[in-house]
């Protein structure tokens, strides 16, 4: 039975090259948020459809100057930084979790802290066209069920990591686990707590096992995560040569780089998202695509603290699962529209290089497209979960946007990239998840 019919143009992608305009269509949702199915204007129950939703309450209609777009997919917050967001993104990555990151995220212990932050976080990501979140959370299970129960109030499909962290020589005493089986343990116990917490709820976050990265966890703590993960049939969330310093610190601890260490504790599956990659190199990125593992790409992020642009072409060409993530709070924006831009930005760079005795890697540039495809289609694909496209069998996770220069004729394709380009946090006038309006 059809619950909520939406009409309007709307894009979606077709592939990481294409993206296609269906105008004035019917998207009707099914009483589980589910698309049902796409109703044509040729088709002969089109006007029929209309006139029954309209009669019976159940039409949102997108204006003329309107698109319908999927809802983004981000593939990496951490959700505690969001008070931090644009603060000290001058400073090495290893200075700037010591004496600005860890301390925040301390504050946490005490409940009220997260109970002010995390109502607006949830808020501002929907505002921004988002309606799913791959999170990371603190060491804190209180805190991090705190903002689940948020993501299911206002309708954020969340998946949520209490992050481990234990190492004592890159972790400072006042936040950290006490010790591997602390880290654990209370991993184990927010499994349990989360999947209660969900129960019965259309929206149930989905417990995600974090090592925060390698620096960060001994290899008892790594080798349990790894063990949970597998108990649990879990997703797993961590970073992934982030930075110079984190690729050279696993050379230095381990003699190898850290997606091998990573895939040494079982934390390279096909269920992994790791963020970054920009220190990739051909054997790690052969090692990725062997275990199916997705890569969150985080441009924004990456000009600060990545130490070089992720080579976003050559994995999508390897058919490595990429999406995108804004990368609260060392990318300062919550948008992914911020994101997408930066991304296409940082190709051209890593094609024409920085400098006359620094070339570039030609063949590099992605294009709108290709962006527009890892924050939808590559977010779902990422998560193994049914969402970022506009398609029978997919959740109805849409959000309507207004065009800026709607009275100028033009392309499909012309329409798609002014539209990507200038659409902001304003613009984004409504947000449906699981076809339900949440803004």
């Amino acid at each position: 039975m059809i619950a909520q019919v939406i009409q309007g143009d709307y894009y979606s992608s077709v592939d990481r090259d294409q993206v296609e305009l269906h105008t004035q269509a019917l998207i009707c949702v099914d009483q589980q948020g589910i698309i049902d199915r796409i109703v044509e204007p040729g088709d002969r129950d089109y006007a029929g459809i209309v006139q029954q939703a309209q009669r019976e309450g159940r039409l949102i209609k997108a204006a003329d100057d309107q698109v319908i777009l999927p809802g983004f997919v981000d593939l990496h917050v951490h959700a505690p930084q969001w008070p931090n967001a644009g603060l000290a993104l001058d400073l090495p990555l290893e200075d700037w979790l010591q004496h600005y990151t860890f301390p925040l995220e301390a504050k946490y212990r005490d409940p009220a802290f997260a109970e002010q932050v995390y109502p607006t976080l949830v808020q501002e990501l929907l505002n921004n066209g988002t309606t799913t979140v791959l999170f990371f959370g603190t060491i804190h299970n209180q805190a991090n069920l705190i903002l689940a129960r948020e993501c299911m109030r206002q309708g954020l499909r969340s998946l949520i990591g209490r992050v481990a962290m234990d190492n004592p020589d890159q972790t400072p005493a006042f936040y950290r686990d006490e010790s591997s089986e602390t880290a654990i343990g209370d991993t184990e116990n927010f499994i349990h707590q989360l999947t209660d917490l969900g129960s019965g709820n259309a929206l149930s976050p989905i417990p995600v096992i974090t090592p925060r990265f390698v620096p960060s966890c001994t290899d008892e703590t790594l080798r349990g995560l790894g063990q949970l993960a597998q108990k649990y049939d879990l997703p797993i969330q961590s970073h992934l040569s982030e930075s110079v310093w984190e690729h050279h610190y696993a050379i230095e601890r381990f003699g190898k780089h850290d997606a091998e260490v990573l895939d040494q504790f079982g934390l390279l599956t096909d269920k992994s998202v790791m963020a970054h990659a920009t220190q990739l190199t051909a054997a790690d990125r052969k090692l990725v695509k062997k275990r199916d593992t997705a890569l969150a790409h985080c441009p924004i992020s990456n000009v600060y603290f990545g130490n070089g642009i992720m080579a976003v072409k050559e994995l999508l060409h390897d058919k490595i699962k990429v999406g995108m993530g804004t990368d609260i709070s060392g990318g300062y924006s919550p948008s992914i529209y911020d994101n997408i831009r930066q991304a296409v930005m940082s190709s051209q760079i890593r094609q024409d290089g920085v400098a006359p005795e620094d070339q570039g890697v030609a063949g590099s540039r992605i294009s709108m497209k290709n962006a527009f495809y890892l924050a939808t289609v590559g977010g779902g694909k990422s998560l193994h979960l049914p969402i970022g496209a506009i398609k029978p069998g997919y959740q109805a996770d849409l959000q309507i946007v207004q065009e800026r220069f709607q009275q100028v004729t033009d392309n499909d394709d012309n329409r798609f990239e002014r539209l990507l380009y200038q659409v902001h946090r304003d613009d984004v006038r409504h947000v449906l998840v699981n076809g339900k309006l949440v803004k």
